[in-house]
């Protein structure tokens, strides 16, 4: 299937391993350009070297003008961005009862705020050419909170409502927003959860593979070049009438519909 991507231009965020890298060579593979991203300038132009027609931009989005400089640095050497996917690592774990200020102010700093100030930032062009694709690499956390994980959950709840108004407010322009939720990918993220997950219990690694496998009605981890055939989908032109949706990428895991 021709998903419609050539001519297009897609920044990915956090896009130098794990789903985010399986998402940036999707659409490189479909025909877009891609601009890939990683705190290490070095990293990021080491991993674009490796994908068609990509090239590799360093910057912290974290950092109080992340944001701005990674979209103008982004603008500069490859002109307007159609598709935007939202990406980055979450909070330290911890429970709701322990939230405190600096916490709160943590999880917005890192899962809100500077996906807001880039969607603010490719918007203008998107609505001028009344086309763009907005996605978000986001957890199964918005539809099923995780336990332990009270900053993450708070954090991506939040920028999922902000997500599913803007779509409602963009359709009509030809652009879509959407949320990719990822279940159990094997990734290298994946694996130190339950390295994790082991050292806490005292349990083998493997046996803390097998009993998460178990609760996976598939029966396996999730290739990430699976899920990021499904964000390719949904950053396509084939995708123009799917708007506003949290999609899951999870084996089935979560028991909700």
């Amino acid at each position: 299937m021709d998903l419609g991507l050539a001519e297009r231009t897609a920044l990915v965020c956090a896009s130098t391993s794990g789903l985010g890298l399986a998402t940036a060579r999707a659409l490189c593979e479909d025909g877009a350009r891609v601009v890939v991203t990683s705190r290490s300038s070095e990293r990021a132009e080491e991993v674009a070297a490796t994908l068609p027609n990509a090239i590799g931009i360093g910057c912290d989005l974290v950092a109080a003008d992340g944001a701005a400089r990674l979209f103008s640095e982004a603008t500069k050497r490859v002109g307007k961005i159609d598709i935007l996917v939202l990406n980055g690592p979450g909070p330290a774990p911890g429970t709701a009862a322990n939230v405190g200020d600096v916490g709160v102010d943590s999880a917005v700093a890192a899962l809100i705020k500077p996906q807001v100030q880039l969607v603010r930032s490719v918007l203008p062009a998107m609505q001028a050419q009344r086309w763009g694709r907005i996605l978000s690499i986001s957890s199964t956390s918005i539809v099923a909170p995780i336990g332990n994980l009270a900053l993450s959950n708070l954090g991506r709840a939040g920028l999922a409502g902000y997500l599913k108004t803007l779509a409602s407010e963009l359709a009509s322009q030809g652009i879509t927003v959407n949320s990719l939720l990822p279940g159990r990918i094997a990734t290298p993220r994946a694996r130190q959860i339950n390295e994790a997950a082991a050292a806490q219990s005292g349990m083998p690694l493997a046996d803390v593979e097998q009993s998460s496998t178990g609760e996976i009605p598939a029966g396996r981890y999730g290739e990430p070049d699976e899920f990021g055939a499904v964000a390719a989908f949904l950053c396509s032109a084939r995708a123009s009438y799917v708007t506003g949706v949290a999609l899951r990428c999870d084996g089935g895991l979560v028991p909700t519909l």
